[in-house]
């Protein structure tokens, strides 16, 4: 099992979860980040921590994010390393906003 990081994810970038990783699993883009499922101990840690809820264990994800299980998988090993807090995109906060949160 894993966690994946869904489309809320997009035009954010908080990055709280990659603070509280024991295992350093997530990766990034300019645009968004992603689990490398490789290495995601399942700890659960970080779900929690996203304030936009783009977190979802694998077992709980939502059937119109399903794909985001494969594109976690594939975008992870394409993209940087991500182990300490950064600030958030731009888009941020209003992102959030328009998701309700």
């Amino acid at each position: 099992m894993t966690f994946v990081i869904t489309d809320n994810c997009q035009s954010c970038r908080f990055t709280d979860c990659v603070s509280v990783c024991p295992v350093d699993c997530f990766y990034g883009d300019e645009n968004q980040l992603y689990i490398n499922p490789d290495e995601c101990i399942d700890c659960g840690a970080c779900e929690p921590e996203c304030p936009v809820e783009a977190i979802f264990d694998e077992s709980n994800l939502p059937a119109d994010k399903i794909d985001w299980l494969r594109i976690n998988a594939e975008r992870a090993p394409q993209t940087k390393n991500i182990t300490q807090k950064e600030p958030p995109l731009s888009t941020a906060e209003a992102k959030k906003a328009q998701l309700g949160f």
